[in-house]
């Protein structure tokens, strides 16, 4: 017997509540108007039309797959960020809004380079996804980008994004640990004005004691940060610096308790301006930033008087 969509949604959100997932409501409504291809202001403009048995079972199928845990935008297949849709996949991980600070960021930093947003060479180092160099390159007309993940599965969606919006003319992935593809496959001199990254950082005993759906459907590989969850930072604070501009400039996600980490693994390194840190919409610390210092001048050797 056929349902209205009103008691369709009613039944859904109780199975998603009876499974312990946090929105329970939203997950409901946004798969059901996924699975009609509507707009979800369709879905309450038309609370008391019929759903016919096959429809609801179908629906009811995905409605299964959240509550075993499986995150909406891999049932889906699409995430939003910065404004602009990303296929995703369980071989990379969903961008969040966080990560949109970093994004920001970087726009803004390019803006203040005022060479009218062009002749900008940029890295992302982990890409994923590529939602990071993808709405990057979309927002960011005339800059060019590299864009690096060591997994080949990731870097395969990511150049699907960049395809999306015919931007992979404007960037070009490279398959490898972070700076090491760079030094052999760039297309320029291995230098940037920006290197951006959101690296793995989560410590190693802290992984298991995430939400289930991260836990178990999103790649570890881009989640495992090493015991402090710092492994990624040293390596990326370490090599990039030869693969900056004069006063290129380096920002890294990070999480909420890392900024004081970061400031002193910066200190310690010396070939960089102090630490400046960015908090995200929620004031939590989310962005570490600087700017590669410009070399030491050696003192001139005075000559020699003959005798």
């Amino acid at each position: 017997m056929a349902l209205v969509l009103k008691d369709v949604i009613s039944i859904a959100i109780k199975r998603l509540e009876l499974a312990g997932c946090g929105t329970p409501k939203l997950d409901a409504e946004v798969l059901l108007s996924f699975y009609l291809k509507v707009d979800r202001s369709f879905i309450f403009a038309h609370y008391s039309e019929d759903l016919d048995d096959k429809r609801c079972e179908a629906y009811f199928e995905l409605i299964d797959m959240r509550a075993a845990g499986v995150p909406v935008p891999y049932i889906t297949g699409t995430q939003e960020f910065m404004g602009i849709s990303f296929k995703v996949n369980q071989h990379v991980l969903i961008p969040r809004p966080d990560t949109e600070t970093l994004a920001e960021e970087a726009i803004k930093a390019v803006k203040a380079k005022k060479r009218l947003l062009g002749n900008v060479d940029i890295l992302d180092l982990c890409c994923g996804s590529g939602a990071l160099c993808v709405s990057l390159a979309y927002y960011l007309p005339k800059a060019r980008f590299e864009a690096v993940d060591i997994s080949k599965k990731a870097l395969e969606t990511a150049k699907q994004n960049a395809a999306d919006y015919d931007l992979s003319s404007r960037i070009k992935f490279l398959h490898g640990d972070l700076l090491e593809p760079v030094r052999k496959g760039s297309l320029g001199k291995g230098r940037f004005d920006i290197i951006v990254s959101n690296p793995p950082y989560i410590r190693s005993e802290e992984i298991r004691t995430l939400q289930r759906e991260i836990v178990e459907f999103e790649p570890l590989i881009a989640l495992d940060g090493g015991t402090d969850g710092l492994d990624f930072y040293r390596r990326i604070v370490d090599g990039a610096a030869v693969h900056l501009k004069k006063e290129g400039e380096l920002m890294l996600e990070i999480g909420w308790d890392q900024a004081e980490d970061l400031r002193r693994i910066i200190a310690e390194d010396g070939r960089y301006s102090e630490a400046e840190i960015i908090k995200d919409l929620a004031g939590h610390d989310r962005v570490v930033k600087t700017s590669l210092l410009p070399p030491v001048k050696k003192p001139a050797k005075k000559a020699q008087k003959s005798k």
